[in-house]
């Protein structure tokens, strides 16, 4: 028996939709756990050259946890190629007005830094509050 590897399409075609909570769930293993299942490690037919993951929706993103002093320690730096254009914000900052990016930020440093890694993440979705417009998806919650 030959060992099975799927195509492009086989791989496109199985494709579910997942719902996550971040309410009280820890930073960096929530992004992990995300990682994981946008690149379809969690199926038996994961391969590494093809898109074969699932689609993630995370809800309550701005009620994520995080340990020790991360909250002033870490920064997120952005710069807008005009000479001394550096900016940066502390993990508080940008929990306070840009919820959605801390968790993006996460996830996006534990994919691959190639085109199929842009790609995957394009099938992430994070949401401030409970209320998603994927309800047509028909998404089943993501347990860990």
């Amino acid at each position: 028996m030959k060992t099975f590897s799927p195509n492009a399409e086989e791989a496109k075609a199985e494709r579910d939709w997942w719902v996550v909570d971040a309410t009280g769930q820890t930073l960096g293993r929530l992004a992990s756990r995300i990682a994981a299942v946008l690149r379809g490690k969690h199926k038996p037919t994961f391969t590494p050259h093809l898109d074969a993951g699932d689609f993630v929706i995370v809800t309550n993103c701005d009620k994520i946890h995080v340990t020790g002093d991360k909250l002033d320690s870490v920064r997120y730096y952005r710069h807008s190629r005009f000479p001394g254009g550096l900016k940066s914000r502390t993990m508080r900052e940008q929990l306070d007005r840009f919820p959605d990016r801390v968790i993006f930020e996460a996830v996006k440093g534990m994919m691959p830094k190639t085109r199929l890694g842009r790609a995957q993440m394009k099938k992430l979705r994070i949401y401030t509050t409970d209320e998603h417009p994927h309800a047509a998806q028909l998404p089943k919650p993501l347990s860990f």
